[in-house]
């Protein structure tokens, strides 16, 4: 099992490649839904690593995959210019999800 980079950026992909992850740059829904179907059917990649961004551009096909998928393993990273999500999202998430406030 390997991991394997989609992106929007060439950054992003040269710093992973000089942690030994392969993958690929792409820009527009088209290109990005390409590159994630390309990625459920080689047997060999275990986690995708997406980011958000890119991500964003094809959230059905990454939702659908997260929740029926069992392999590879989706996980979105935040870009270069930082995350998307609000500073505290983790702690909304687990008030929505259990009903405490921390």
């Amino acid at each position: 099992m390997r991991y394997f980079l989609i992106a929007d950026n060439v950054d992003t992909q040269v710093g992973m490649r000089l942690a030994g992850i392969e993958g690929v740059v792409v820009h527009g829904v088209q290109e990005a839904g390409k590159a994630v179907r390309d990625a459920m059917a080689d047997e060999s990649i275990g986690v995708l690593l997406i980011n958000e961004k890119t991500a964003a551009l094809c959230k059905e096909l990454i939702s659908e995959l997260k929740l029926t998928a069992h392999r590879p393993l989706v996980v979105e990273i935040p870009d270069r210019h930082g995350t998307g999500r609000t500073p505290d999202s983790i702690t909304a998430y687990i008030k929505s999800a259990i009903g405490i406030s921390l």
